[in-house]
């Protein structure tokens, strides 16, 4: 089927990370210019076996459109099983698996990257995914290979089982989050095949998804760490502008904390603690903050200090960037 992205124009997507990219988080990057949201990783097991936890994160924003869900697996059945309770919830348009996580809790049950170094195991269980789903587009999403790099391997192998598109994190799964990312890679990935490819890793800054999208022709830049505490990425790439007016900033800042309280009730004021201090770095009285707000769980008292501190402050240097993340996710 034919996907329901346009890729005639690049393709801005927020990459999916275990404890960030939350419905709250998506909600603010799909308001402010990403065009593709995916769910955090569900595994194929809680999925099968009815997890009202893994069934809670399955939930979207109304203006995620369209919106992909990520599951992780290693067998087949299990999988088929999985995409059957996909299978009956409406609002999924994109069923995107991983074959990329180095984590090594995902990689032991031979799931994520594991995939790599069982190609004919990911085969099957792509071409699983595509036989049973009955949405409208498939993705997956790899690495350049396990140990070292077979990647124009895996990206034809992934195009013949049929996937509509592809996301390439330009290392292996040694590289871990560590190595050098291999832009030329994912650019021979992209003259290899024929379906689109989004280019992901290290994208940190507006001029870097330029270079990326200019340096690899890929149809899309996927971000991920370099969003967290810098949402407003995805409005610098839809305008075409480095420049955010600071009160798009604010607008993007209490937007994702409302849209946390929403989503969470009082329990999303100490979630959003951990935002706080990757929006506030950088700015002028950031410390002090970041105390106070750490006392607070009243959300009207919590809303008030936040919203007062980024009127009130001045950005004097770069904040929070993706290297002080840690990346066991």
């Amino acid at each position: 089927m034919t996907p329901k992205l346009d890729f005639s124009l690049p393709v801005y997507a927020l990459a999916p990370l275990a404890g960030y990219t939350d419905l709250p988080f998506r909600n603010v990057v799909k308001k402010f210019g990403a065009d593709l949201t995916v769910s955090e990783m569900l595994s194929s097991n809680a999925l099968a076996y009815g997890s009202a936890k893994t069934l809670k994160m399955l939930e979207r924003s109304p203006n995620e459109n369209p919106y992909s869900v990520q599951i992780a697996g290693a067998e087949d059945d299990i999988v088929r099983r999985a995409v059957e309770v996909l299978n009956g919830v409406d609002d999924i348009d994109i069923i995107d698996l991983n074959c990329g996580c180095p984590v090594p809790k995902i990689v032991c049950h031979g799931s994520g990257s594991a995939l790599l170094n069982d190609l004919p195991r990911m085969a099957r269980i792509i071409e699983t995914i595509k036989k049973t789903s009955n949405k409208s587009t498939l993705s997956v999403k790899i690495r350049l290979g396990f140990e070292s790099k077979n990647h124009i391997e895996i990206a034809k192998l992934v195009e013949s089982c049929g996937a509509d598109f592809l996301a390439v994190h330009g290392r292996t799964r040694a590289g871990k989050f560590k190595a050098p990312v291999d832009y030329d890679a994912i650019g021979e990935i992209k003259e290899a095949i024929s379906i689109p490819v989004i280019a992901n890793g290290d994208i940190d800054s507006f001029e870097k998804a330029q270079w990326v999208l200019n340096h690899t022709k890929a149809d899309g830049v996927m971000i991920g760490r370099g969003a967290v505490g810098a949402p407003w990425i995805f409005h610098q790439l839809k305008t075409g502008s480095n420049s955010v007016d600071p009160l798009i900033k604010h607008a993007i800042i209490m937007e994702h904390l409302d849209s946390m309280i929403h989503f969470y009730g009082q329990r999303g004021v100490v979630m959003f603690r951990k935002h706080v201090h990757t929006y506030s770095k950088g700015y002028e009285g950031a410390s002090a903050m970041r105390d106070e707000v750490n006392r607070i769980d009243d959300p009207v008292h919590f809303r008030e200090v936040v919203d007062r501190f980024f009127l009130e402050h001045r950005q004097i240097s770069e904040g929070f960037k993706a290297s002080d993340m840690s990346c066991d996710y």
